[in-house]
């Protein structure tokens, strides 16, 4: 029943669907993210100063044709995965860049030790509530994002700021589930719907 539900938006649109605006819309929600425009004052342009408007980036794909209701959910599902784990991707680099930047400034290694130790603590107690909700697929999926902000893969941030121990036994415990710490992002091949989809998402457009 719930799948029959989920599919009534696109039965009825024919034999190939389109994944055009109205479609994203009614099958992901409202975008995550606006279209940012705003007034960064006046340039001096062919003698002249005319006022400066700074835009998001746009993107133009073709649209997306599936060839059945199940094509079509299969890509409508990946999008809806996105929009939930990529806010937390962006955080985690956000968080990683301070922490880097922190570290910097600290003298001793003993003083960086103590750092990344409470660093850790605070990571689990914020993300690991949040990090249980994610299904099996989200999850993964978190995994790739991380190496396409951070470009690192979530093993060489563990093993370069926590130990390759520690890389070693998240990730041993890791493929018990069958996923990998070492996943790398590839927007050029494997991830390339992924990557359409975070571009769409990231200027407002999804």
């Amino acid at each position: 029943m719930t799948a029959m539900l989920w599919l009534t938006p696109l039965s009825g649109v024919g034999q190939n669907i389109v994944a055009d605006v109205d479609t994203d819309r009614e099958m992901t929600g409202n975008p995550i993210f606006s279209h940012y425009m705003g007034y960064a004052g006046k340039v001096l342009y062919d003698g002249e100063y005319i006022p400066l408007i700074i835009m998001s980036d746009v993107y133009v794909f073709d649209n997306l044709v599936f060839k059945s209701a199940k094509e079509a959910k299969k890509y409508y599902k990946i999008a809806n995965n996105i929009k939930k784990v990529y806010p937390i991707a962006v955080e985690i680099q956000h968080r990683v860049e301070a922490c880097v930047a922190h570290l910097d400034s600290l003298p001793t290694k003993k003083e960086r030790d103590v750092y990344l130790k409470q660093m850790e603590k605070d990571l689990m107690k914020e993300y690991r509530p949040r990090l249980k909700k994610l299904t099996f697929a989200q999850g993964k999926l978190l995994i790739k994002l991380i190496d396409r902000q951070c470009d690192m893969t979530s093993y060489q941030l563990i093993k370069t700021y926590m130990g390759g121990f520690k890389a070693g036994f998240y990730n041993a415990f890791a493929t018990l589930f069958g996923a990998s710490l070492k996943k790398e992002y590839d927007p050029d091949v494997d991830d390339r719907i992924t990557e359409r989809c975070i571009l769409l998402i990231e200027s407002g457009q999804m």
